[in-house]
């Protein structure tokens, strides 16, 4: 086979008359390369999540974006037992807060991270949370810092998505054929991807279904335990009036016991867009949380005697329609299994954002993923996705779910409005 590895060998051979030991000097197969230690990988050294509820519903609905990000980053550092003078920047997803800059750098030092910890915001809707991962390692990597963490944090409770801007954007963007798409609310484009692809409803509400079953099984199993920081809140009780301090430690928006047949009863959330297959059953619910994670390079945390959990090796971003962004995963994971060498069958867990059942079932079955690696614990239709949050929150479940299943590598994707998609590839420490 005339591959770039097999001509590099040629020429090594001419250069020094000899053939190298090639299956202990070169990987054999892209698996068996991001299977591969190095001491400048970008590492995992803690990875934790708050439980995530129903916004204005949940145990959360009265705790602040502010204070979800104070008490996710202390549960990083005292988990980890990093010292907070070694981490020089917090990246923070988050796409609702107003002021989310000022309560990011605020929120670090609220959390007991000295004054020379930096922070930043980075919001790509979505995908914010993956982004933050993105920044962090890369600024890893390129020697900007040594240790970071990323994290994402959103309180729809408290924050409630708007939509587009209000005034409109300006003319130049609502008479552009392609722009102008951006102005129309995440349910149209739900819509579209069930219309232009024929995706029935009865698939979709099977898909949510799987989602609800699987959620499910995890808590009652335990299985989220590990993933999960409990916090402590203030909350009122909508009935009495009452406010007391609870302790949160579980996601509260499973629905146990839930059927296809049943979402079937569930009527049309947006009837006036066709099909209108899209319903509060087998669409993502609006949700509180935050979750972040602790990154450096291999050599650290060797030296700092830190417990790896994963390697982060590589992300990618893709652009499509606006009209149809809900199937940005499907361009997104294609392209990262190219950028690795990896076939899909090499990857163990999909942790693909479930925003809509309409896009879940498209991205799945037109790549032809086996649906036991899919969301093995639940997706968002189940969990739910708190915006800048879900990024991170997907990282921190596929290396739970790698660590008990005792599986390798994983790959988190999601679809991203106004027309993108993300993924990113992990793999576990072993």
């Amino acid at each position: 086979m005339n591959t770039a590895y097999e001509r590099l060998k040629g020429l090594s051979q001419q250069l020094v008359g000899a053939a190298p030991s090639v299956a202990t000097e070169i990987p054999s197969s892209g698996r068996d390369k991001v299977l591969a230690k190095h001491a400048d990988d970008i590492v995992i050294t803690c990875a934790l999540r708050t439980p995530l509820t129903k916004a204005r519903k949940g145990g959360l609905k009265d705790t602040l974006a502010d204070d979800l990000l104070i008490s996710i980053l202390k549960s990083i550092a005292e988990t980890s037992n990093i010292d907070r003078n070694l981490v020089e920047d917090v990246c923070v997803g988050n796409v609702l807060r107003p002021g989310s800059s000022y309560m990011a750098r605020s929120a670090v030092l609220a959390a007991g991270f000295p004054a020379s910890t930096a922070a930043s915001v980075v919001n790509r809707f979505c995908s914010s949370g993956l982004l933050a991962i993105q920044q962090i390692s890369t600024a890893i990597s390129c020697g900007v810092i040594e240790i970071g963490i990323a994290a994402g944090v959103e309180s729809m409770s408290t924050n409630p998505d708007g939509g587009a801007p209000e005034p409109a954007l300006s003319p130049a963007i609502q008479n552009h054929a392609m722009a102008k798409d951006n102005l129309q609310p995440m349910g149209w484009t739900s819509e579209n991807v069930a219309g232009d692809f024929s995706i029935s409803r009865e698939s979709m509400d099977r898909f949510a279904a799987n989602s609800f079953q699987k959620a499910q099984r995890a808590q009652e199993a335990g299985w989220t335990t590990d993933e999960i920081a409990p916090i402590r809140v203030n909350y009122t009780d909508p009935k009495t009036g009452s406010t007391s301090t609870i302790t949160v430690d579980k996601d509260d928006g499973i629905r146990p016991n839930t059927t296809a047949e049943g979402l079937s009863k569930v009527r049309a959330a947006f009837p006036q867009w066709a099909p209108s297959h899209t319903t509060g059953g087998n669409a993502s619910q609006i949700t509180d949380g935050a979750a972040a994670v602790l990154l450096m390079k291999r050599s650290t945390a060797e030296k700092l005697g830190q417990t790896i959990l994963a390697k982060l090796v590589q992300t990618t971003v893709v652009g499509l329609e606006p009209r149809i962004m809900g199937i940005g995963p499907y361009y997104a994971i294609p392209k990262l299994l190219e950028k690795t060498g990896l076939r899909k069958e090499d990857v163990d867990v999909f942790e693909i954002n479930e925003a809509f059942a309409s896009m879940g079932v498209y991205c799945t079955e037109k790549l032809e993923l086996d649906m036991s690696k899919v969301n093995p614990r639940g997706g968002a239709i189940a969990l739910g996705h708190p915006l800048g949050c879900t990024g991170v929150r997907q990282v921190v479940t596929a290396l739970s779910e790698l660590k008990r299943s005792k599986q390798d590598i994983a790959i988190t994707s999601m679809c991203v409005g106004t027309g993108m998609g993300m993924a990113g590839l992990f793999v576990r420490e072993s």
